[in-house]
């Protein structure tokens, strides 16, 4: 079996250029450098750099995890020349500005070149994608002399950086936090508390690793609204930028992992020795609002990689159905007949369909998430203002239902190799264990269900989701007027019509002080919503794809047919979901809810 690629790129075209037209960025005045041209040089940069570099050791970094040697990190060196690589070409200042020495390119083509190195090796660009996550929360909140200090060398190549939320009591819930951080006279702080959970906080890649820690100041208010947010340097720095003495930063333990071996995860412990030093970002009290700028970034990214291992797996596994030969035909009764490729099985074509739908479906929502955080630079406030609300909408949704069905299409990838797919030989058993924790981190699922429902569709009065029916009822109009694809609209639109309706049924019983019941089924809403928005992007697939059907090539007829096929088959078989989803949510099926622990 011949390797896979790490993506489809006639989709990936399709994707930006027929899909959401990113040349248009090329008129704001930050991108007016750039064109399709750059943008393909940079993918195209990016996808030689993830096969030659950070491919080739994606299994000997899952053999081969990190270790914990004399209080120190050690990892295999293939992460480091890999990363070194990645530093030279650029890709750490990927979005920074020409001056800082960036390429100064899109957010989305820097999401797309992401995916490539995602495809490749999750492990290994973890370390990047946290540290330029840092780089550019610090571009947004920190002080000019925090930017030169610690943000500089970041984009340079030459520091890597984490972010430091959860603590071993408390996990997702950052209210109950217990990390201090002490003023001094001379405007610093000093950090005590421990951190748990921590990917890449600990290693010896670059000269130094910048935590962004949360932290309560004494006195300040309980709960989220008394986080503050601190930079707090492995290695101190001087006034002069040289790198000083080691900080009060220890590395208590590495926490062993399912998957994604090669990115080190850690419990950090500060302030055993009293003098861990930190520095305030921003103002006090206001940690959680800066470090969400980086979470929503990283939740986009979060999305994204996990759509990018169920990519992985999909592209392989339809290459062996394509290459395996095994089994007849139901209504084949000649034995001496020469056996099938697998792709010929009607079961295993749902199969695969299932995985095209899912994919390239949260694809298509991924990159249209990325490309919303362009549109903040527009020049019209009408398109900064509804980009900005869109983006808060969709952020939960790419992260909770890009990686739960990204994790399903895995295991159809598995399910289609067989035995050989639960076996270490091939590559898809791996991407299953690498992906299974884009559920959790970044917020679990069951958090972005919360957010999705209890807040993004609610806030102003349901503007955001208000505004994203409009654009499906837009897209649902275009459809309409091709006689093909008339059904299909008709039933998107009444499955975002329903959407509309259980949210405001949802919003009544919230109003009425049912919050927890209201609640209770967000999972189901989050499947109800997601479907709706996947549907959308699936039409508007659909509808570019039968307009360009008439002059097409050959080559591009099949592929346009592909993307019609796998609508039809999304809207048969998966956008009827929305229905049950739509009624667990609006009735309050209370089941759940009036569990007791003691029935268990």
């Amino acid at each position: 079996m011949s390797s896979s690629p790490l993506i489809d790129r006639r989709h990936l075209d399709f994707m930006l250029y027929e899909l959401l037209d990113v040349e248009r960025l090329a008129r704001y005045p930050r991108f007016a450098e750039h064109g399709r041209e750059t943008f393909d040089a940079a993918i195209e940069l990016a996808h030689q750099l993830a096969v030659s570099k950070f491919l080739p050791h994606n299994r000997k970094s899952d053999l081969n995890e990190p270790r914990m040697v004399d209080g120190r990190v050690e990892l295999i060196p293939e992460i480091g020349e890999s990363l070194q690589a990645f530093n030279e070409a650029g890709f750490m200042a990927v979005l920074a500005d020409f001056e800082d020495g960036g390429m100064q390119l899109p957010f989305v083509i820097g999401a797309v070149c992401d995916c490539m190195f995602s495809a490749a090796n999750p492990s290994t660009v973890a370390y990047p994608a946290l540290a330029r996550g840092v780089a550019n929360l610090l571009e947004a909140y920190a002080s000019d002399e925090q930017k030169r200090l610690y943000m500089k060398p970041i984009v340079d190549g030459r520091y890597y950086g984490t972010m430091c939320l959860s603590e071993p009591q408390a996990g997702s819930s950052l209210a109950d936090i217990k990390t201090q951080a002490e003023p001094q006279a001379d405007g610093s702080y000093r950090i005590s508390g421990a951190k748990m959970w921590i990917s890449a906080g600990d290693h010896e890649l670059g000269e130094n690793i910048v935590h962004l820690v949360l932290a309560k100041i004494p006195g300040g208010p309980p709960g989220v609204r008394g986080i503050s947010l601190f930079i707090v340097p492995r290695w101190r720095v001087g006034d002069d930028g040289a790198r000083g003495p080691r900080n009060d930063v220890s590395l208590a333990g590495l926490n062993h992992k399912m998957g994604q071996r090669g990115s080190v995860n850690t419990f950090l412990k500060f302030g055993e020795s009293g003098d861990c030093h930190g520095y305030l970002v921003g103002q006090p009290h206001q940690g959680l609002t800066y470090m969400f700028h980086m979470m929503n970034e990283e939740r986009i990214g979060v999305g994204l990689g996990a759509v990018q291992q169920g990519s992985a797996a999909y592209l392989y596994s339809l290459q062996y159905a394509r290459e395996r030969r095994q089994g007849r035909h139901p209504d084949q009764k000649d034995p001496a007949s020469p056996p099938l490729a697998l792709i010929e099985h009607a079961d295993v074509r749902r199969m695969l369909l299932l995985q095209k739908c899912w994919v390239e479906g949260a694809q298509a929502l991924g990159f249209y998430t990325a490309l919303l955080v362009d549109q903040a630079r527009d020049p019209d406030d009408t398109v900064r203002g509804e980009s900005a609300l869109l983006l808060d909408l969709l952020t939960p949704i790419i992260k909770a239902w890009g990686s739960d069905y990204s994790l399903k299409a895995n295991e159809l990838a598995i399910q289609i190799l067989g035995g050989y797919g639960y076996t270490r030989e091939y590559p898809v058993e791996q991407c299953y264990r690498d992906n299974r924790i884009n559920p959790i981190h970044e917020g679990t699922n069951g958090i972005q269900a919360l957010d999705l429902l209890g807040r993004k569709a609610m806030m102003q009065n349901g503007a955001a989701l208000k505004l994203l029916l409009r654009e499906i009822g837009a897209s649902c109009a275009q459809a309409a007027a091709l006689p093909e694809l008339q059904a299909l609209a008709a039933q998107l639109g009444a499955a975002a019509k329903l959407a509309g309706a259980t949210t405001a049924a949802v919003g009544q019983r919230m109003a009425a002080g049912e919050v927890r019941l209201g609640l209770a089924n967000a999972g189901h809403y989050m499947t109800l919503l997601g479907h709706v928005v996947i549907g959308w992007l699936w039409l508007r697939q659909a509808t570019i794809a039968q307009n360009a059907l008439a002059g097409a090539n050959e080559a591009d007829t099949a592929f346009y047919q592909g993307k019609l096929q796998a609508c039809r088959f999304f809207f048969a078989h998966e956008l009827p979901q929305v229905e049950l989803a739509a009624k667990l949510v609006s009735e309050a099926e209370p089941s759940a809810h009036a569990m007791r622990p003691d029935w268990f």
